[in-house]
């Protein structure tokens, strides 16, 4: 395979592209099918989940964020994918959906977060990345993820909704509906959604066990019995069934349910702006098998884990002075996550066993968050988080109490902004330290609690600086940022003669191991959207990331290659036609067995580049049409933190990425 490379210092050349230019109106460079969604802020990029995408639109959230500079996906199959920022994964990203954070259920991490996520039932998507901020729970050291929905305000009377259908190759189809209604007191919104595929191919024509279902409703109600006071209450159900090409197991069933209840209230008093209670409740049942999706080959298994999230928080605004506002607030997560599991002719009938609690995990937080403008054009934001963690560990299959854990976790951030005089740019400089214990996955599936000892909490103190230029007929930003991890949780999976890490489990023929480390990471992200003619706008974004495990002289496992963007847009009225050429370098820095609770390294791979077309015509007001052609010369490639695809293609082989695929969808919003 022809490997396409790359170079770190390409990074100058988005920077220098960004030039100042003459003032036009800057919502010109809004896409129309998102391409390179830009940083709008310091660290942080908001987007639609509503706008069509290209590459082709997401079907939930890992697809959706792996389009924005820094990210990357871990693929699987067809959908639920983890997603990864700057290297990092699971606990180190954090999930929030309306406010809430909770976690998957299976023990093999089939059901990241962002697997119950449809994108387009959420309004807005925010990313902010690395440790700066405290406001979103424990452990941040990648960043936060926020997908939000703004419910209509009461007061603003009236009807409105959306609706969308996109129709693509293996039988893709997407649909979404949705409509809300407000009145002087009251408001009421619903939002349903199915999603479905059939396995894929790739670009070299061969299948991938990869064909999912998936169904999603979701309703909210709030009320203001008087100006500055709102009660809300919202419901969320899913269900979901997907096959998995990585593994000898499908996840026939994914079933959620969430209730949140939210007040509000606003004006205190001249010093207590506003107060926010939230109380969240979220259960999912997952069940996997080796015979439901796929010819049963040996003997029948049947895995049912499920989890038990209840959480609650406090937060509010204080006026401390006109230039500064303090967010103080509080937290607390409950988790209790249990497993019933089967093999021969008993996996048939599973639902009769009774489930066995395997660990229950409790995190109490308290965070202070300050905004102080020191002048009109600059100012400090800064943050301190105290959380107190405790876990106790049972066996699977008894129930019996093996081991119990608790600690005592700090985080912190403090970031300088300045808007520069006389020019429409913005340069900041931020310094986090994020503190994390670890995981549902790392204490069990690979073993970190045991009798005789158990895995540090991890330690990530990271350095960012940056600068966003929003000219006229330029947007661009350029980010850079440096981290040093100290009991950084390494994991491995494979033979345990192999393993330099001392916490093993065997499962199945194979060892699981984790262990902490010291571990260090750079790299950064840039981004360009710049209409050089009239109705022409070239975009850009490049992102890189270096990671060393600095405890054995290695390079750090599951660190993604360098990658690139370039496309070009070209607007006839109320047409817009658009390319994208995606361009990934070979990664040959890798370290075989070891990675994250997703997924190990197993080599290097070879760079590529792909190209996509898009076409958009609005039809009408509210009425959009887009449609586009993914990967058009049929690449056969994968990704470099693809998961294992030995099942089906073979030793040392990786989950190809699909081959050529047309799509088309209509929207319309009313």
């Amino acid at each position: 395979m022809h490997s396409y490379r790359l170079h770190p210092r390409h990074c100058l050349i988005l920077a220098v592209l960004a030039a100042p230019a003459a003032a036009e109106e800057p919502d010109r460079l809004d896409e129309v099918v998102v391409t390179a969604p830009r940083m709008a802020e310091p660290l942080a990029v908001t987007l639609d989940p509503r706008a069509p995408q290209q590459p082709v639109p997401a079907n939930d959230g890992a697809a959706l964020l792996k389009n924005i500079p820094g990210f990357a996906m871990i693929r699987k199959g067809g959908t639920d994918g983890d997603p990864v920022l700057r290297g990092l994964t699971g606990s180190r990203l954090n999930v929030l959906l309306d406010g809430a954070e909770f976690l998957g259920g299976c023990g093999m991490r089939m059901d990241p977060p962002t697997a119950y996520v449809f994108p387009e039932a959420f309004d807005q998507v925010t990313v902010i990345k690395g440790p700066q901020t405290v406001r979103y729970g424990n452990g941040n050291a990648a960043g936060v993820v926020l997908f939000e929905r703004t419910p209509q305000p009461a007061g603003a009377p009236g009807v409105r909704g959306f609706a969308s259908l996109m129709a693509g190759g293996w039988g893709r189809l997407d649909g979404v509906a949705n409509a809300a209604a407000a009145g002087e007191r009251a408001y009421v919104e619903a939002t349903a959604s199915h999603a479905e595929s059939g396995d894929y191919e790739d670009g070299a024509g061969k299948r991938v066990h990869a064909a999912y279902r998936r169904q999603s409703l979701n309703t909210v109600a709030g009320w203001l019995p008087q100006r500055d006071t709102r009660l809300e209450l919202s419901a969320s159900a899913s269900r979901a069934e997907a096959a998995y090409a990585d593994r000898t197991m499908d996840g026939v069933k994914f079933d959620r349910e969430g209730y949140g209840l939210k007040l509000e209230q606003a004006n205190l008093g001249p010093v207590l702006r506003q107060l926010k209670v939230q109380l969240n409740y979220n259960y999912i049942d997952h069940v996997m098998d080796n015979y439901s999706q796929r010819a049963l080959t040996g003997m029948a298994m049947v895995n049912n884990p499920d989890r038990e999230t209840k959480a609650a928080r406090v937060a509010g605004d204080l006026a401390l002075s006109a230039d500064t506002v303090l967010t103080v607030g509080a937290d607390w997560q409950g988790n209790a996550h249990t497993l019933r599991k089967a093999s021969g002719a008993v996996a048939y009938r599973y639902q009769g066993l009774v489930r066995v609690r395997d660990m229950e995990t409790a995190i109490r937080g308290l965070f202070g968050e300050l905004r102080h403008d020191l002048s009109g054009n600059a100012r400090l934001i800064g943050g301190l988080r105290a959380d107190a963690w405790s876990a106790d560990r049972y066996n699977g299959t008894s129930g019996g109490f093996l081991a119990g854990a608790d600690e005592a976790l700090h985080s912190g951030f403090l970031r300088y902004e300045r808007d520069l005089l006389g020019r429409p740019a913005t340069v900041f400089v931020g310094l986090g330290r994020s503190q994390r214990p670890m995981d549902y996955w790392e204490a069990s599936t690979y073993n970190g609690i045991l009798a005789s000892g158990r895995l540090a909490p991890e330690t990530n103190t990271q350095l960012d600086t940056g600068l966003i230029w929003k000219g006229g007929q330029a947007h661009g930003s350029i980010s850079v940022f440096y981290g040093k991890a100290a009991d950084y949780i390494l994991t491995y999976a494979g033979p345990v003669a192999s393993t330099r890490l001392s916490n093993c489990a065997a499962n199945m023929g194979t060892w699981y191991c984790s262990g902490n480390i010291d571990a260090s990471r750079y790299g950064g992200e840039a981004d360009l959207a710049w209409r050089f003619a009239s109705a022409w706008t070239l975009r850009g974004s490049l992102a890189y990331v270096h990671g060393d495990n600095d405890s054995h002289g290695r390079p750090l496992a599951q660190t993604p290659p360098l990658e690139g963007r370039l496309g070009i847009e070209r607007t006839l009225g109320a047409w817009t036609l658009g390319s994208v050429l995606r361009m990934v370098a070979a990664q040959d820095r890798y370290d075989i067995g070891y990675g994250n609770i997703v997924g190990q390294d197993y080599g290097r791979t070879a760079g590529f580049a792909t190209l996509a077309l898009n076409a958009a015509y609005k039809a009408g007001k509210g009425l959009l049409f887009t449609a586009g052609i993914d990967n058009v010369f049929d690449k056969a490639y994968a990704e470099h933190l693809a998961r294992d695809n030995s099942f089906e293609a073979g030793a040392s082989t990786r989950v190809n990425e699909p081959g050529r695929f047309a799509w088309a969808k209509l929207s319309y919003t009313y």
